[in-house]
């Protein structure tokens, strides 16, 4: 008896497998695509070592490593930022690093001969021109910058949103406005935010326009009790749009930061912001001590935070008076330019044994207290 042998439609082959080697059944897909970059030279990894300068993310990933490993007793496990050398050669071949070595042969990542900067992995996106429209997300954001008459090129709404009043009222300005408005998956609108929460929601706007320094001080000197807030290397957005909102919450006319090594209006600084970027102006100065001596000029009190100010915060009578507050970056603070050109420096006490407060909540304590002491002399 042949069995099974016999039935018609039997196999005559052995069935075949999934495609042997590296990548399994999707290896056709990576034909001619190069290697992969290892995770030290990924910008976006917490082993990132290259000379190119740390994402945000990516040092928010390793301080959480440091974090946890110093918990657990044990080495963290992260890059060396600056150890290994990650920037294109601007002379040599196609995808020839610099000092040569490793991803010659213009494989994934490679970049074409003439072009510097860092190398990109096909999926991931370099930094956007500073002239490509941004993409501002969140309802109140959104709801704010429309209110505010802030140029805007398109709205993008998640299909399937959950409208709310803020959500009727955003769709109904920007139609008034003749704004074009397009409905999209959510999975579109999260990859054209890069998986920033976006709460359905998304305006494309233009380039930010910074106020001319110029203009943020007379505007200021305008008003009866003048008040800007300027930033010493803030270089994270979030910080600077916190800033920006408690400068607008407290009655400050304006805000004014360093074009160089220092953060911009970016979208993550316009939903930090909640949308008060929009009605507090902003200015970008080329050299920051040169701007405050204007501002001393001018008839202002320079007020530069330090965690060892010779003046207590509550003991700043001048604060009624003309005054720029001057924030340190995240790390360092103050620089040593900065702070000699302040004509005084104040601290903010503290009860705890906490070294130093963040940059943006130490300036809305500061611009807080600044605004109770008007409000008491007015």
């Amino acid at each position: 008896m042949a069995g099974n042998s016999q039935r018609r439609g039997r196999r005559l082959t052995p069935k075949a497998g999934a495609p042997k080697g590296s990548g399994g059944k999707n290896k056709d897909a990576l034909a001619g695509r190069g290697r992969t970059l290892p995770a030290d030279e990924r910008p976006w990894h917490k082993a990132y070592s290259g000379t190119e300068k740390l994402p945000q993310r990516t040092a928010w990933k390793q301080d959480k490593e440091r974090r946890a490993a110093a918990e657990e007793g044990r080495a963290p496990k992260i890059g060396q930022p600056g150890s290994k050398d990650t920037t294109w050669g601007k002379g040599g071949g196609r995808g020839t690093p610099t000092g040569g070595g490793r991803g010659t042969g213009g494989g994934r990542g490679a970049r074409p001969a003439g072009r510097g900067g860092p190398r990109v992995a096909p999926g991931r996106k370099s930094n956007p021109s500073k002239d490509t429209p941004e993409l501002l997300v969140g309802r109140n954001p959104v709801l704010e910058s429309l209110r505010a008459q802030v140029p805007a090129t398109a709205l993008y709404t998640a299909q399937g949103i959950d409208a709310d009043d803020r959500v009727n009222e955003i769709v109904r300005t920007a139609a008034d406005r003749g704004i074009a408005i397009l409905e999209v998956s959510r999975a579109e609108l999260d990859r054209m935010t890069g998986g920033v929460l976006h709460q359905g929601i998304g305006l494309q706007v233009p380039p930010f326009a910074y106020e001319p320094f110029e203009d943020l001080v007379a505007a200021a000197l305008e008003q009866a009790a003048p008040l800007l807030v300027a930033l010493d290397g803030v270089t994270d957005p979030r910080n600077l749009g916190a800033v920006i909102r408690s400068a607008a919450a407290f009655g400050a006319q304006g805000v004014f930061v360093p074009e160089r090594r220092a953060a911009g209006i970016t979208a993550t600084a316009w939903r930090t912001s909640a949308g008060a970027a929009a009605r507090v102006p902003v200015a970008q100065v080329t050299n920051l001590t040169r701007s405050l001596k204007a501002c001393q000029d001018a008839g202002f009190l320079v007020v530069g935070l330090d965690a060892d100010g010779e003046t207590d915060l509550y003991d700043l009578e001048a604060a009624v008076g003309p005054l720029v507050v001057v924030v340190g970056s995240e790390g360092r603070g103050l620089s040593r330019l900065v702070g000699e050109t302040c004509d005084l420096t104040v601290g903010i006490p503290m009860v705890s044994d906490v070294e130093s407060l963040n940059a943006s909540v130490a300036a809305a304590v500061t611009l807080a207290e600044v605004a109770r002491r008007r409000a008491a002399e007015g």
